[in-house]
């Protein structure tokens, strides 16, 4: 017999909890916005959720920290409860489930019986040698590949599920591993970050919902929709970076007036995530914007690019080096060359209107 999380839409489960339909489209409003809709889109989605029926999820944590279960919870728009009560049905989860025991991994159990191909996995953590860690009796390793074989697709929650994380990082004496290197044949979608944004990671979910696909991947396998830029291209304070205004220590006074971080090891030019347009609780800010460098967190290997705080002179997308310190002068050059410029195209200009007169006076006056 199956279970019955899937027998009604999302949208049936809403209005017997009594959510009024103003509200509903209020939820469907902020859905749209997380899944980067405008405001005419709240239509699709709330036929989306007027048609689906809540979406089986099992969460995995593996070697982890549970930051990322603790971003999740966090989430804002649409807020945490919503998701998890509402638009998903989360089975299984060490950290969020009621049950326990025996009667949590029967949870596991029956939604991969009952809905083969049609839930959804997360996986929190990497992947480490058998010995390191044990649920239940068995390995992480063989509980991730019995759960993966029938699931729709997979989130890799965080750094570590998407890259190996800081257990990775070398001598890596656990032989940890991202997922992707351990699981075949399933789609993943990697959703990195020390943790993922919160509205990051519920809206990789909301695309599910909305458009019954996976969202656009880059060639890393991230979404599009939220790793498409660098964190330094929406940076407030990128006017300082272009005018060559930094900070040289984090007791001077650029730091004071919010200079430019890049001399002081901030990774923003090299680390794609949206912070600087999502930021954190509820887009209050992030990182950089409180006055500590991005330390790259959402790269593949941030652990080893290090040190932190260190300057880096790498600029991303070029085959050169920067010193920071040229910038302002380079940029004030420029300007100047762009000025100077124009001025002697005009004075050329002048003058050759100047001599085009002349020799028009000329004419004239020996034709009279």
């Amino acid at each position: 017999m199956k279970a019955t999380v899937k027998s009604r839409t999302i949208h049936d489960h809403l209005f017997d909890k009594g959510v009024s339909r103003r509200d509903f489209m209020k939820m469907c409003t902020i859905l749209a916005a997380t899944v980067g809709l405008g405001y005419s889109d709240r239509g699709r989605v709330a036929h989306a959720l007027e048609t689906h029926e809540r979406i089986p999820v099992i969460w995995l944590q593996l070697m982890d920290c549970t930051g990322c279960s603790e971003s999740f919870i966090r989430t804002a728009h649409p807020a945490a409860d919503h998701v998890l009560l509402d638009l998903i049905s989360l089975e299984y989860s060490e950290l969020l489930s009621a049950a326990s025991g025996e009667r949590v991994e029967d949870a596991r159990k029956a939604v991969m019986e009952n809905y083969p191909g049609e839930y959804i996995l997360v996986v929190e953590g990497n992947v480490t040698e058998d010995e390191f860690l044990t649920v239940a009796g068995h390995s992480a390793r063989e509980t991730l590949l019995e759960t993966a074989e029938g699931a729709m697709a997979i989130i890799a929650y965080g750094s570590c599920a998407s890259w190996g994380g800081i257990a990775k990082a070398s001598p890596n004496p656990t032989n940890a591993k991202a997922v992707h290197e351990v699981v075949e044949n399933t789609p993943i979608i990697k959703v990195p970050g020390c943790p993922p944004i919160a509205e990051v990671m519920t809206g990789v979910i909301a695309h599910f919902l909305t458009f019954d696909e996976l969202p656009e991947l880059d060639n890393q396998g991230r979404p599009k929709a939220f790793y498409n830029l660098r964190v330094h291209d929406k940076c407030n304070r990128r006017a300082y970076f272009d005018s060559g205004l930094f900070v040289e220590s984090f007791d001077d006074e650029g730091a004071k007036i919010g200079y430019c971080l890049y001399k002081v090891g901030c990774a923003g030019p090299t680390t794609y995530n949206s912070c600087a347009e999502m930021r954190w609780n509820g887009g209050v800010s992030y990182p950089i914007q409180s006055g500590n460098p991005c330390i790259g967190c959402s790269e593949n290997h941030f652990w080893d690019n290090g040190p932190f705080f260190t300057r880096r002179v790498s600029i991303p997308g070029t085959q050169t080096t920067l010193n920071p310190e040229t910038v302002g002068a380079a940029v004030v050059g420029v300007g100047t060359a762009g000025i100077a410029g124009h001025a002697a195209v005009t004075a050329i200009q002048k003058s050759r209107t100047k001599k085009s007169d002349q020799a028009s006076d000329q004419g004239d006056n020996e034709e009279e």
